[in-house]
């Protein structure tokens, strides 16, 4: 038994690196489910006690979230991310404000020196997307669009350490807009704060774009007391 124990660990050692790879590569998109096990067991080679060893793994660490009878999804780009979504859970949506405004302000410092015309593009038509989709009253896509433009803002960055610490907002971020969303008097398109950022980044006006984001997240803090 003590052998056989002592042969099956690298293996799955070695299948959890292959998993975690794909999905650190993209191959396996964030929020969607991945390939079912028998075709997860063909592909590696590998047996069902082998691969769910290896999921497992990556299920504590909050790369994959198991879900009993629907399949397995991808919740995490890396086990940095994964930890820190378990963590945010855990905490009130001022915690999670204040954090955000550490980590937008650098995203934003950051952006506003080393963004491209292609990530101004890109942000330009992630604020079309999410206008598009509110005035639709298609509200999942406005909330989606919105954290899609924040992202990019720290994509945009080039610093993928903070992009990396960012993407673990996801989840906490689509739910609490979705949340604001259906409170009566919220607006979802405010006349300052993502436009201004975006004209900031372009300009590579640093102060402006600190500026906008602090703007946007103090109106953020004052909608949370109400």
């Amino acid at each position: 038994m003590a052998l056989s124990t002592s042969h099956r660990q690298p293996l799955a050692d070695e299948i959890t690196a292959k998993l975690r790879d794909m999905i650190q590569s993209g191959e396996w998109p964030l929020q969607q489910r991945i390939p079912s096990e028998t075709v997860l067991m063909a592909d590696l080679g590998v047996s069902r006690g082998t691969l769910r060893e290896s999921i497992k793994a990556l299920a504590h660490s909050g790369m994959l979230e198991v879900r009993r009878g629907d399949g397995t999804f991808v919740r995490a780009t890396s086990e940095i991310s994964g930890a820190a979504r378990r963590m945010y859970q855990d905490h009130t949506e001022e915690h999670i404000l204040e954090v955000r405004v550490g980590l937008d302000t650098q995203a934003a410092r950051l952006a506003a020196r080393n963004a491209t015309a292609d990530d101004v593009s890109a942000l330009r038509a992630l604020l079309t997307r999410r206008d598009e989709a509110w005035n639709a009253a298609d509200y999942a896509g406005w909330a989606l669009a919105d954290w899609g433009f924040h992202e990019r803002v720290a994509q945009a960055s080039g610093n993928p350490l903070l992009h990396e610490l960012y993407v673990s907002f996801g989840d906490v971020f689509h739910k609490d807009l979705l949340n604001q969303q259906r409170r009566a008097g919220f607006v979802g398109l405010p006349h300052e704060g993502h436009g201004a950022l975006v004209d900031a980044i372009e300009a590579h006006d640093v102060d402006a774009a600190v500026a906008s984001v602090n703007r946007n997240l103090n109106s953020c803090a004052e909608w949370l007391r109400t």
